[in-house]
């Protein structure tokens, strides 16, 4: 299945619906019995519905029919209100097999809205778009993984023609760039990320690894470094310089050994630069990775000694 070209749903126009107490039994009930029914108790007096809404009709209508919703105005439907204990609207429920599954009140930014039609639909054993891109972004990681940043960036690239928020591919799409090479244009991507997804931790790793590349391409000779901070221990420089060139040339651990150092040497040198660089290395890698953990462990016995 092409999970990135989707034909549009022909019944598109039947995925949303205006519900009342006459057509809830047959709009809401009977169709969740075969697919989750995304209710959306509404006003027209409410503001937060009126952005919650419009939202709600883009994520179901990017569920491609793996889930419908129904519109209900509370002032025109006050006994289903009551029977649902609504209480204070926008009130959102989702049904499945005739019942309640899931909900929550009040607006919710664009991404929740989407991780919960997502989540809906998945407990429901369906297929949700985002979990369809997530795998399309999980494809695209190992091509990164094994060098073929441009097939990877292509993919990235289309995953975000379908959901241009996905903070996976978004920064996949940075990293894709670094890996080729093309700063330049690694930076532009970044600076252009939405507001809604700029401080994600997908966007956050790509940063850090865009000025870890900046910081590569001016390294110096990792052999002449090591003399110097040989001569003279607390030439801290020299350290700082040593375990820059020691990153680009592959060597995490080391480079993270040395930034140690240099921090139990001096903790204040050069405004707190080696705590600094640390955080951007472990920002760079994954969470639990044993680079991040063990450096995480040792600089906090540092700090808190």
């Amino acid at each position: 299945m092409d999970l990135l070209n989707t034909a549009p749903d022909s019944a598109a126009a039947d995925l949303i619906k205006e519900g009342s107490e006459a057509t809830f039994m047959a709009d809401v009930v009977e169709t969740s019995q075969e697919v989750p029914v995304i209710v959306d108790f509404w006003a027209p007096w409410c503001g937060p519905c009126k952005t919650l809404g419009p939202m709600l009709e883009e994520a179901v209508t990017a569920a491609k029919g793996a889930a419908k919703m129904v519109k209900i105005n509370v002032d025109e439907a006050q006994m289903i209100a009551s029977q649902m204990r609504i209480q204070s609207i926008p009130t959102v429920y989702a049904f499945f097999k005739g019942q309640p599954v899931d909900g929550f009140q009040g607006a919710l930014p664009g991404s929740e809205i989407k991780a919960f039609i997502d989540r809906v639909i998945e407990a429901a054993g369906g297929e949700s778009p985002g979990g369809q891109l997530d795998e399309a972004v999980a494809a695209a990681e190992e091509m990164l993984a094994e060098g073929a940043a441009t097939d990877a960036a292509q993919t990235f690239a289309a995953i975000l023609g379908e959901d241009p928020n996905h903070a996976g591919a978004y920064g996949g799409l940075v990293r894709a760039h670094i890996a080729a090479d093309d700063l330049e244009q690694a930076e532009a991507i970044l600076n252009g990320a939405a507001a809604e997804i700029s401080n994600a931790p997908e966007l956050e790793a790509a940063h850090a690894q865009l000025e870890l590349a900046k910081q590569a391409a001016d390294a110096g000779p990792v052999a002449e470094l090591k003399a110097a901070v040989e001569a003279d221990p607390d030439n801290h420089q020299a350290r700082f310089d040593l375990a820059q060139a020691l990153h680009a040339n592959g060597d995490v651990e080391e480079a993270v050994a040395q930034l140690l150092d240099l921090f139990r040497r001096d903790r204040e040198w050069n405004d707190g630069a080696a705590k600094a660089q640390l955080f951007t290395i472990f920002d760079a890698l994954k969470p639990n990775d044993p680079i991040v953990l063990n450096g995480r462990r040792k600089l906090s016995s540092m700090i808190f000694a």
